[in-house]
């Protein structure tokens, strides 16, 4: 889904006067028209009235008020398989949050500034926790992270902001104000498809907001929305039959009124096994059937079904090749809580020499022992792998630690990368409330930029252009590794519950003598104290008489 909206539009005249003889003379001129980002230089003036006919206005609002000229955030829950799904259709497909924007590094107003109130704003507007991705979090790694877009020429360089949160996760009160700045919500097209109650219970599901400016088309936000589902878990037969209403529990029941084009595109299987799918597509092309949502049809439920197979059976994946260039694996080996080891494992699938960026983004809590750092291939130690490595050691309580370097993955080979970590302890007031669960480590960041002879070529002359210009000119896949959970040293916490029993036992004690000495009135009272009485056998006969005669009287 994208539009092309023109948020404000700049008007360049060029006048050119000129005397070519006394005799003659010439005007000439020229009026350019283009959208582009706001400058950050005019964040001081007002800004003017923006009117937008399907590009949402909360969210362009937003754009212009912080002068973001790209923008990418993706909330995902699961962790991505590149070995049995290959690669998504939109690479951010690392667990948790991640927002990362590009500015310009030129206003009233100072980078880190804007940068905080755009996430601040982008929490409110998504209902997501991304207030927490604060300076603690941020780094700036411009070799993994380049603009996918254009850079307006403002006469002044732009920075990177890039920020992770891979504990917060997304759920329905996300997708409710995604899908509201749709122009037909939920209600048509192919966005009523997304039941959350179908969309929440995929084996992996993730949105994204995508912002980036185009020369000469303006700008361009793609709303997109993954899931991967699994038709058999669904099926009560244990068959792999699917279809739009077995999947989303909907199907589409009309257009959108206002789209200029909608498809549904179904890659067709590969193999021998006979198959059908229902109704007949527009037209097919590369394997892939693609559907014309028509507004004059009444609606379109799309089915793919095998007639001739019977109850289906997962192949072994072990035996089964990679979908992938580069297959990943990073894990955190130790049993203590003061120190620990990351290791990274990586497969070059490929019969050539591949050239990758490999980014660590750690918060503050982990720091590494660069001088640690050891590389092998196969079991043989190798130092001529690692080039342009590049580190901004962590500050606590202020800045996270920032490693970027570039491997080199020999041909068909697996490259084992350790590196000793130092893990710190906390203040018993820093711990999260689940402190025994441990912390979620943000994942590394592969991207795979030069292969085969390319990929010496950028090894020995990255160096003089420096890491911006390595991906340049390029769309790299990036390539996710699933998060690390790190146990740190926790304090017994049931000791502060303890104390604050037998506080509250000594408070209630004094308070309640207190009470009863403030409140009680305390009076002397005067007993008069008499001769007492002599017992009725000791009175003598002399006093019954008496008595008696008392009573007669």
């Amino acid at each position: 889904m994208r539009w092309n909206p023109c948020p404000k539009v700049y008007l360049l005249l060029a006048f050119h006067i000129a005397t070519i003889f006394a005799q003659h003379e010439q005007f000439d001129e020229d009026l350019q028209l283009r959208a582009t980002p706001r400058d950050p230089q005019m964040l001081s003036d007002d800004d003017q009235a923006q009117h937008y006919t399907l590009f949402p206005l909360a969210f362009g609002q937003i754009l212009r008020e912080y002068a973001v000229t790209e923008l990418h955030l993706t909330l995902n829950a699961g962790k991505w398989n590149y070995d049995s799904w290959g690669y998504p259709e939109e690479v951010g497909v690392g667990t948790g949050a991640e927002l990362w924007a590009w500015m310009g590094d030129s206003a009233p107003t100072s980078v880190e500034h804007r940068w905080q109130g755009l996430r601040n704003a982008l929490a409110g507007l998504f209902c997501a926790s991304l207030g927490h991705l604060d300076e603690q979090r941020t780094t700036s790694p411009v070799l993994s992270f380049q603009p996918e877009g254009s850079l307006p020429n403002f006469t002044y360089p732009h920075q990177l902001r890039h920020a992770n949160l891979p504990s917060e996760h997304v759920c329905t009160e996300n997708l409710t104000p995604f899908l509201k700045l749709l122009p037909c919500k939920s209600l048509s097209g192919i966005a009523s498809l997304l039941n959350p109650h179908r969309l929440f219970d995929a084996d992996w599901h993730g949105l994204g907001v995508h912002v980036r400016y185009l020369e000469g088309a303006g700008v361009e936000v793609r709303l997109a929305f993954q899931a991967v589902f699994d038709p058999v878990r669904y099926s009560n037969d244990n068959r792999r039959d699917w279809s739009l209403r077995s999947t989303f529990d909907r199907s589409i029941e009309r257009a959108c009124p206002v789209t200029r084009f909608s498809k549904v595109r179904v890659e067709l299987p590969q193999g021998s096994s006979p198959y059908s799918i229902t109704p007949d597509p527009t037209y097919i092309g590369n394997s892939v059937a693609t559907y014309v949502v028509d507004p004059s049809h009444e609606g379109l439920d799309v089915a793919l079904r095998w007639p001739t197979e019977g109850g289906f059976e997962y192949p072994n994946t072990s035996e089964a090749p990679p979908l992938t260039d580069i297959s990943v694996r990073r894990n955190l080996k130790g049993t203590s809580q003061a120190e620990a080891q990351l290791a990274l494992v990586v497969t070059n699938n490929l019969p050539v020499e591949v050239s990758a960026g490999y980014l660590e983004t750690m918060p503050w809590h982990l720091q590494f022992y660069l001088h640690t750092l050891k590389v092998s291939v196969d079991g043989v130690a190798r130092d001529d792998l690692v080039s342009i490595l590049s580190y901004t050691p962590p500050v606590p309580h202020s800045r996270p630690a920032l490693l970027q370097a570039v491997l080199r993955l020999p041909p068909s080979s697996t490259l084992h990368l350790t590196m000793d970590v130092l893990k710190p302890f906390l203040r018993y007031t820093e711990h999260q409330p689940d402190a025994q669960r441990g912390w979620d480590l943000p994942p590394a960041v592969l991207v795979p930029f030069a292969f085969g002879d390319a990929a010496s070529q950028n090894s020995t002359g990255a160096s003089a252009q420096g890491p911006l210009a390595l991906g340049r000119g390029r769309t790299p896949r990036r390539i996710y590794t699933p998060v690390l959970l790190v146990d740190l040293a926790t304090p017994d916490f049931s000791m502060p519950y303890n104390v604050i029993i037998m506080s509250c036992t000594l408070i209630a004690l004094i308070f309640g003598s207190v009470f009863n000495l403030l409140t009680r009135k305390f009076v002397v009272v005067n007993v008069k104290v008499g001769p007492s009485p002599a017992p009725p056998s000791e009175q003598g006969p002399s006093a019954e008489n008496t008595h008696a005669q008392e009573r007669r009287a």
